[in-house]
């Protein structure tokens, strides 16, 4: 196998870029994801754009094209700016984002690299309880390993595209 070689799509995937991907080989699979993810956005207790912080934060960490360049309309719609998005990057600590939003990024950084170290973190663990309640910092952790699982076989099984625009999509409902 070569360094290109990678899943090809199902050859009737469709234009869809999650359907039409590599995915698609499995398609009770994917849709079970989806009938999950559409519950982590339509019923939780925490905000939109708390969740998509976190989304777009693992798929910088992931390097996921697709969640890199998607933007979920509602967060949009609840106030998470394009300006406040591109400022989702390893400088964060000392950009313009709300002491909030900082926070969700730590905390997702600490999930994605080293989870065990959360144990040894209790300012961040503090922080976490004193800015959302115990059901909120469960969905936000339920939400990146979902966001972390499904990239991550978006990206190693291929199929995906290698790059494309910045786009607002539908929130997952």
């Amino acid at each position: 196998m070569n360094a290109r070689a990678r899943i090809l799509p199902p050859a009737d995937a469709g234009d869809d870029p999650v359907n039409g991907s590599a995915l698609g080989h499995q398609p009770a699979l994917l849709a079970a994801f989806n009938r999950l993810y559409s519950t982590l956005w339509s019923h939780g207790e925490l905000d939109h754009p708390a969740k998509e912080i976190a989304r777009l934060r693992n798929a910088r960490t992931v390097n996921c094209v697709f969640c890199r360049n998607a933007r979920f309309s509602q967060a949009r719609d609840d106030g998470l700016t394009e300006d406040k998005v591109e400022q989702i990057n390893d400088a964060f600590e000392d950009s313009a984002l709300d002491a909030r939003s900082k926070l969700i990024i730590r905390y997702a950084d600490v999930f994605l690299k080293d989870p065990q170290s959360l144990q040894h973190k209790p300012d961040l663990q503090e922080d976490m309880l004193r800015e959302f309640t115990p059901a909120q910092v469960v969905e936000l952790t339920a939400a990146l390993a979902l966001f972390m699982g499904f990239s991550k076989i978006a990206v190693s099984v291929g199929g995906m595209p290698e790059s494309m625009p910045t786009l607002v999509v539908p929130t997952p409902l």
